[in-house]
């Protein structure tokens, strides 16, 4: 017979999950009344306490979205070419601070992998140079945007280590390091070495091209100047996503909510590399001057949040909002993704940390 002290512990947290769900309900229903579109996932320890998509997959064709549905990850996508990264160090095959000069020919010397991870390296921004300079009819890959970068050698923002500043150009360099390093191409290989042993059976790098084959996968959407939501590959401002279409590193996946909570729960075990290399990840960079900066290895970093220590990354591309919010210390996680960019995300965000807030 249970005791009268656990009756009232399995009550307790039942109403405490009761009022976390109804909590969740009604910030999806506020923010679907102003229409977001997009799919919310709550877990406690792996298990799903609370999932819905609301919104259209396609507007045009008011097909309803659902929780299975694809979305790109946009720089989502950096933790699981940091993950690549980190595993090639536990194979010996580089250190992170070895320099990327020793794998990768680059117009930068001194740079470190580590640098490159945190976003500390300085490396200019290649989508600028490539905007200038690239013939548009084509799509660019990294050994494209490479070339550039040694052709026409931009200045560094600042010297390695001095800053932090986000660079999609550091995570070119480092899938290209991936490549070198272990001979293989970094599409088939993040499946080999993640997807497929994480159980991510819908989570791919995908060509255009494949993507089109999804039938569930969600158009990102923006609004025309009639203020009607429209398929974003419509609009000139999408156009580096075609002219860009090959890159690795810095985005391109594309996944399911259910699928990034797969990968979430597998980052507590070992089963990817060791908790050693893995803590690394999420540990501030110490920059030259002994101060730190809050993003480890393709997470941001808040030490200290209601409950403990939170890693998390946002993605960004037009028309898609993403977001994987975890709470390491506490295994709870948050994963929110928008398809039609809509200012309510970011309130949805706050309000599920709010709900997992209470006891």
């Amino acid at each position: 017979m249970k005791s009268l002290a656990s009756v009232l512990l399995i009550f307790i947290g039942s109403f405490g999950l009761q009022a976390q769900v109804s909590q969740l309900e009604s910030a999806l229903a506020k923010a679907e009344s102003k229409g977001y579109s997009g799919v919310m996932l709550v877990a406690d320890k792996g298990e799903i306490i609370f999932e819905k998509a609301v919104g259209l997959r396609s507007f045009e064709e008011k097909i309803p979205l659902e929780t299975t549905d694809l979305f790109e990850m946009a720089s989502v996508s950096k933790q699981f070419t940091a993950m690549m990264v980190m595993m090639c160090k536990e194979k010996g095959l580089l250190n992170f601070d070895d320099p990327a000069e020793k794998f990768i020919r680059i117009p930068y010397p001194n740079i470190s992998i580590r640098q490159l991870l945190t976003h500390t390296s300085g490396l200019p921004d290649y989508q600028a140079i490539m905007d200038e300079h690239w013939d548009k009819s084509k799509a660019a890959g990294n050994p494209d945007i490479l070339e550039y970068l040694r052709r026409y050698a931009p200045p560094k923002l600042f010297e390695p280590g001095e800053k932090y500043e986000y660079s999609n150009t550091g995570y070119v360099i480092l899938a290209s390091i991936v490549e070198e390093v272990t001979g293989k191409d970094f599409v088939e290989l993040s499946n080999e070495w993640i997807f497929d042993p994480v159980g991510m059976n819908h989570t791919a790098i995908r060509s255009l091209e494949e993507k089109a084959q999804v039938p569930n996968f969600a158009a990102g959407h923006l609004k025309d100047h009639n203020g009607t939501y429209i398929n974003a590959n419509q609009f000139r401002s999408s156009d580096y996503t075609l002219w860009l279409g090959n890159r690795k590193g810095p985005g391109r996946v594309s996944s399911t909510a259910q699928d990034l909570l797969r990968w979430d729960q597998a980052l507590y075990g070992e089963k990817l590399v060791g908790r050693e290399t893995l803590e690394e990840a999420f540990t501030p960079t110490k920059l030259n001057d002994a101060t730190k900066s809050n993003y480890g290895f393709g997470w941001d970093i808040e030490p200290k949040s209601p409950l403990g220590k939170m890693v998390s990354h946002t993605g960004d591309n037009p028309g898609y909002q993403t977001i994987i919010v975890r709470f390491i210390e506490e295994n709870k996680t948050i994963i929110l993704l928008n398809n039609n960019y809509h200012p309510e995300h970011d309130a949805l965000v706050e309000a599920a940390k709010k709900a997992l807030s209470k006891k």
